[in-house]
């Protein structure tokens, strides 16, 4: 009876395998959720922990727009130490001027788009709390922990503001970065922000600032709405995505993988039960835009 079952199974197996979530997916780390219904549509690795560099810059953002009686529209001075800062560590930026003086609200746009950590360094020494920068920054960070904590991110630690991780301690989960993203897709300002392909601010001197999103799958696949890239040398490339269709909004995250794009375009279509593989030409970015 035994022996006949377990054949009479075989044949059955291989659709319900291959029904069972995208296939060829190269990512170590991978995660869909279905945001509406907070559910897990399918994963890879799941709650292996893995550094996922300048997608910690979501947690950054949600931060701030989170903070008590937070104004967006407060101005914020840039500080030398700050272009010292992505100098030194040779970081992504937002290219801030020092004595220029932006919002904190236009700088989340030089934090998502550019992937500025220029930008993100701004947010945290404004937003901490301290007498001195250093003070405030690890306040900063010390409030991203919190947040992670209260999302129930439970294999998430962070060191930096940014994803530049001095002792190795960035790190979190395909499953905790799904739930950073669907608590930052929560949000309004984010949200708006996320979505956007390119942004044009102006400081107070008059400076023009003009950012292009480093997110190519934004404008490439459709419904997509953000959310943000993260590129390391231990972290590999990664992702954190979102789509709406049909008013249904799915959450991806990619931890290291070289063909995060094509990951992320057979995620959805999968999590989206498209019966053909859609046909992506991504979004070129600018000559001397950031890469992320």
């Amino acid at each position: 009876m035994t022996a006949g079952a377990v054949l009479a199974a075989g044949p059955l197996a291989a659709p319900a395998h291959a029904a069972s979530g995208p296939s060829g997916i190269k990512a170590k780390g991978a995660f869909l959720l279905d945001s509406g219904a907070n559910k897990t549509l399918w994963s890879k690795g799941a709650d292996t922990k893995r550094q996922m560099a300048s997608t910690t810059k979501i947690m950054t953002a949600a931060v701030v727009v989170s903070t008590k009686n937070a104004n967006l529209d407060r101005k914020i001075t840039v500080k030398k130490a700050y272009r010292d800062y992505v100098a030194k560590w040779g970081a992504s930026t937002a290219d801030l001027r020092t004595g220029d003086k932006l919002t904190a609200r236009q700088l989340l746009y030089g934090l998502l788009l550019p992937s500025g950590c220029d930008a993100a360094y701004a947010l945290a020494d404004a937003y901490g709390t301290g007498s001195t920068t250093a003070a405030r920054t690890k306040s900063f960070i010390s409030k991203m922990n919190k947040k992670a904590a209260d999302l129930g991110m439970k294999n998430t630690k962070f060191d930096s503001f940014d994803g530049i991780s001095k002792g190795g301690k960035n790190y979190s989960t395909p499953r905790d970065m799904a739930k950073l993203g669907r608590y930052a897709l929560g949000s309004s300002n984010i949200r708006k922000v996320a979505k956007s392909t390119k942004g044009v601010e102006k400081a107070t001197n008059g400076r023009t600032y003009t950012w292009y999103n480093t997110n190519k799958l934004l404008g490439s696949y459709k419904g997509v709405i953000g959310i943000k890239t993260g590129t390391g040398t231990s972290a590999g490339p990664c992702l954190v995505f979102a789509a709406t269709r049909d008013s249904r909004t799915v959450v991806g995250v990619i931890l290291n993988s070289a063909d995060r794009y094509p990951d992320a375009t057979k995620m959805l279509d999968w999590a989206f039960k498209k019966k053909t593989a859609s046909k992506v030409t991504l979004r070129q970015l600018p000559a001397g835009a950031q890469r992320d």
